[in-house]
């Protein structure tokens, strides 16, 4: 047998195909090449499986692998024959082989596109999405080395290989003859096979998420002898917060002789333990970390809370201690949530999980949120604390993740928890930083479509803990992509908690028409503006008078939400004057009997300094006992402090103290459907509107999605044309910006015709470009630092005759200097109209995306320009041109006539189209494109191409690599 120091490829070790994956129970494997330094590691995992599976694999009885064999399996030249394994724990639990074969089935290079693929797994280890995982793998490694076709024999009783292939979404035939079922699939991605692996790929990680929320079990490593400290903290928590499941305190200092830890069964190993730990919470030195791994992952633990700080938030060797911790507790097969993490929390009745360092559970709710710092996630279970007691009664949290430094678990895999968790109505979510920008859109789209998702991304540096791929977009490019994709984006923490307490328990607004009705004219006003500044359409505010009663009230909202002309209403409500309050119980109840006698219209209360009524709205709910009802009817209108001495009005919530809190109701935690509505007030009328402002958008949005548009097929596309074109040219550099002739060839194709355009060295060289194009003619200096810069008068237009464009060339000469430093062109005129730019980029992070705006100094100077991930559907290019704050010069602004929006909106279908289906075109320019009453003409055009990535969005399921 060769040693490793041996030549064994005609290819370097392919590192990129390296990945560490989520299987469907959770857990996680790294899949890799398999080498010639796995020959004992192969022999090993043979004999773990069973003689059934050798059979499957062989057709016959196989006991043991001869030498010969293992030769064969370990010696790949990474091009013809290629061997994956995934592994756990650096052992083999399953492999994947393909071989090229050509006509007949023999051994073969390329230029042959089919191999023959072959799996075998661990029992131990069937059923846990294994071979699917690595179908995906060794299918986008065939695709990169130019094999289409995969065949595969299979037994007709190896039932759970044949719903590996029939299951994974490719094309395929299948066919039976000599007692062997043969499939041939087709490894050209489908839109079945994207969606299938999108599915296992959400299943998988919601999975892995739901083993570290909802734990069987819990140890604490890392508890102190004596109170205090971070561990003994937590320990605490988790005890007072009443978790179901066993408790162990681990601490490798503590005394042999000691058997428990304030009443939690101790140990100085998590080894020790005897029964199964599911969650270790990881509170020690970052030095004795790797130590802990290692025992967690050799005992079986399936994930990692770590509360540990000196990683990657300390500098360059804290980055290296943390690639190492994530590296190790992946060969286990464990997920980590952190290094430094403020912890998870999970209020469901039936779990009871308070992994962090808040010292009080939460009340429980419908509320899911996620946070990356600990501070932040502080200040967001604080703000909660103050507002969910008292402003919305039963509005809580479901679930709560504290990342740190999101080395592993981040917010994307929370998000694939949230999007199929029963419990969790409304995400919040604090995004210093977005890792991978592309997945996060996607994934919020489709959550979004479920459930609202109201996000706060930072803008500035990202934190040191955290890996983040670069991105070209600026902050406000992205927001609108998240936008794009359903993204409720707010600002700060408050706009956050506002929007998601609105959310949590009132229906979306149908539309933007707003009811005002209150006891003060002025805040009934201030409503109003605030309604037209968010571009919602208020009625004017019905003033009750200071005198209102709660039967006034009643009968007005009542009214406001039984008209039809309205999508929701805002009551103002502030103390009488000269008199006791009436009644904020009495008022509570009567707004939320007339909320409930129309449910499907939100309402909301703006409130001046009127303490009790935020807190009788939720009593009013009835989810509290009678006595804590009648208490809110006792209370003063003044504020009140919460706990530790925050609150008052100007949070905007009065909750009760922890010893006044009710029990926790079975109303908590029930969906919304069930639950009773609960009204929502807000110490100011801004805070309020903005709030509704972004329910209402959200609405449409939700309305939009529901009828997604398509991406059009036109039948003047010639896609394999483009796709030898863009071959020929790619074999002449790495990366290029085409000739003119080149990019026009390059677009005709996908029917985007450019203007044609003359050089023009000489005067005369300019007089016979024109008589070739036909008077009247532009002439245009395209130097690049007078290219598109109409403003500096470098273009001369609808030049009738030569005497007119012999003088215009004298005039840019003149002004400009010489031809040679001008370069300029003869194009023939377009008709007049809107001059707009049409753009595309390939983004590291964010992917594809195309952009759109008017061209033109003021333009930039606005950013006014709008964006869209590619590819675009139709009703998405339709929005783009709608976007931006100057399209109403499109439009017939001020008399002016309409231009055909229709056929740009045709041209951005196209480039979209161009750019999604050839990942070699990395930006397209189209400027300026002058959209006339009658069509959309392409003026100037540039493209410029690169090599593709070896593997692209549609390549197969990766976990971040580190």
């Amino acid at each position: 047998m060769r040693t490793s120091a041996e030549p064994q490829s005609r290819y370097e070790y392919p590192a990129h195909w390296e990945a560490d994956v989520v299987l469907r129970d959770g857990g996680t494997a790294r899949i890799r090449p398999i080498t010639v330094d796995d020959a004992d590691r192969l022999v090993h995992f043979y004999e773990q499986v069973s003689d059934e599976s050798k059979y499957y694999r062989f057709f016959a009885p196989y006991p043991r692998l001869s030498a010969k064999d293992v030769h064969r399996f370990t010696h790949h030249d990474f091009v013809d024959r290629v061997g994956l394994a995934a592994t756990v724990g650096g052992e083999f639990i399953a492999t994947v082989r393909y071989d090229r074969i050509g006509a007949g089935g023999a051994p073969a290079s390329g230029p042959a596109d089919e191999a023959e693929v072959a799996f075998l797994v661990q029992d131990a280890h069937q059923g846990r999405g294994v071979a699917s995982a690595l179908l995906e793998h060794i299918a986008a490694v065939a695709r990169e080395r130019g094999i289409r076709r995969f065949a595969a024999e299979v037994l007709p009783a190896n039932n759970k290989m044949i719903k590996v292939f029939t299951d994974a979404g490719y094309t395929q035939k299948r066919s039976f003859e000599d007692g062997v079922v043969r499939l041939e699939l087709d490894l050209e991605p489908t839109d079945r096979a994207l969606a299938v692996q999108y599915a296992r790929e959400q299943r998988a990680e919601a999975r892995s998420v739901q083993r570290l929320l909802a734990p069987g079990s819990v140890a604490v490593i890392g508890v102190g002898r004596a109170p205090g400290g971070v561990g003994r903290s937590v320990l605490a928590n988790i005890r007072d917060a009443g978790y179901e499941g066993p408790l162990y305190a681990v601490n490798k200092a503590f005394p042999e002789d000691l058997t428990e830890v304030d009443g939690v069964a101790a140990y100085r190993c998590v080894r020790d333990v005897e029964g199964p730990v599911d969650l270790a919470v990881v509170a020690v030195p970052a030095e004795y970390v790797p130590a802990v791994v290692a025992e967690c992952g050799e005992h079986g633990v399936q994930g990692l809370v770590v509360l540990s700080a000196g990683y990657a938030e300390s500098g360059p060797e804290g980055k290296e201690r943390q690639r190492a911790l994530v590296q190790k507790a992946r060969a286990y097969g464990m997920r980590i949530i952190g290094p430094n993490a403020f912890g998870v929390i999970n209020t469901a009745a039936d779990v009871r999980l308070n992994a962090s360092l808040a010292p009080e559970m939460p009340r429980p709710g419908r509320i899911g949120m996620f946070a990356q710092s600990g501070a932040i996630g502080i200040a967001l279970l604080s703000r909660l604390h103050r507002r969910g007691g008292g402003v919305t009664g039963t509005t809580g949290v479901s679930t709560f993740v504290s990342a740190g430094n999101r080395a592993d678990v981040s917010g994307n895999d929370v998000l694939q928890y949230w999007y199929e968790d029963p419990d969790t109505d409304v995400v919040l979510m604090y995004l210093e930083t977005i890792g991978n920008p592309r997945k996060f859109t996607r994934l919020a789209r489709r959550t979004a479509a479920a459930k609202p998702l109201v996000v706060v991304q930072g803008t500035g540096t990202a934190p040191q803990g955290h890996a983040v791929r670069a991105t070209r977009l600026p902050h406000a490019t992205v927001s609108a992509l998240l936008r794009q994709a359903g993204v409720i984006r707010v600002d700060t923490i408050t706009e956050l908690v506002d929007a998601g307490l609105l959310l949590a328990r009132q229906p979306l607004p149908a539309g933007p028409r707003v009811a005002i009705l209150g006891n003060s004219e002025s805040l009934g006003v201030l409503t109003y503006d605030r309604c037209l500044a968010e571009g919602l359409r208020p009625a004017r505010p019905l003033d009750l008078t200071t005198g209102a009663t709660p039967e006034d009230f009643h009968r007005a909202l009542s009214a406001a939400l039984a008209d039809d002309t309205n999508d929701s209403v805002v009551v103002t409500a502030i103390p009488a004057i000269g008199e006791a309050s009436p009644g904020d119980a009495e008022l509570a109840e009567a707004l939320r009997s007339a909320a409930a006698g129309v449910p499907g219209k939100p309402v909301l209360v703006v409130h001046v300094e009127l303490g009790g009524l935020a807190e009788a709205l939720s009593a009013a709910a009835s989810t509290a006992p009678a006595a804590v009802r009648a208490a809110g009817a006792e209370r003063a209108p003044g504020p009140e402090k919460t706990p530790g001495g925050g609150g008052g009005a100007g949070d905007g919530a009065h909750p009760l103290r922890p010893a006044e809190r009710p029990p926790t109701a079975a109303a908590d935690r029930a969906p919304a459907s069930e639950a009773p509505r609960l009204i929502p007030a807000y110490p100011a009328a801004e805070r309020a509107v903005r709030a509704l402002a972004e329910a209402v958008r959200y609405g449409q949005w939700r309305r939009e999605a529901a009828e997604p548009g398509r991406v059009p097929e036109y039948e003047d596309i010639d896609e394999k044309g483009a796709a030898r074109l863009i071959g020929e040219l790619l074999e002449r550099g790495e990366g290029l910006t085409i000739s003119d002739a080149q990019t026009c060839e390059l677009l005709a194709k996908y029917g985007i015709r450019v203007r044609r355009a003359l050089p023009a060295p000489t005067p005369d060289d300019a007089v016979a470009a024109a008589r070739t194009l036909g008077y009247p003619v532009a002439l245009k200096a395209t130097a690049p630092h007078l290219r598109h810069r109409a403003d500096l008068g470098g273009v001369r237009l609808d030049l009738a005759d030569e005497e007119q464009l012999r003088r215009a060339y004298t005039e840019l000469s003149e002004l400009f200097g010489k031809p040679e430093e001008l370069r300029p062109v003869v194009q023939g005129m377009a008709p007049r109209g809107v001059d707009t730019v049409v753009r595309t980029v390939i983004d590291p992070a964010a992917g594809a995306v195309l952009s759109f705006g008017l061209a033109g100094a003021a333009s930039q100077l606005l950013d006014d320009t709008a964006h869209r991930l590619i590819p675009v559907t139709d009703r998405e290019a339709t929005s783009l041109v709608r976007a931006i704050r100057t399209a109403p010069l499109l439009f017939g602004w001020r008399g002016s006539t309409p231009v055909d929006t229709p056929a740009l909106e045709e041209l951005l279908l196209r480039v979209s189209r161009l750019v999604d289906d050839h990942p070699e075109v990395v930006a397209v320019t189209l400027e300026p494109v002058v959209v006339a009453p009658h069509g959309a003409n392409v003026l100037g055009a540039t493209v410029r191409l690169a090599p593709p990535p070896a593997r692209d969005d549609h390549g197969p399921r990766t976990m971040p690599a580190y």
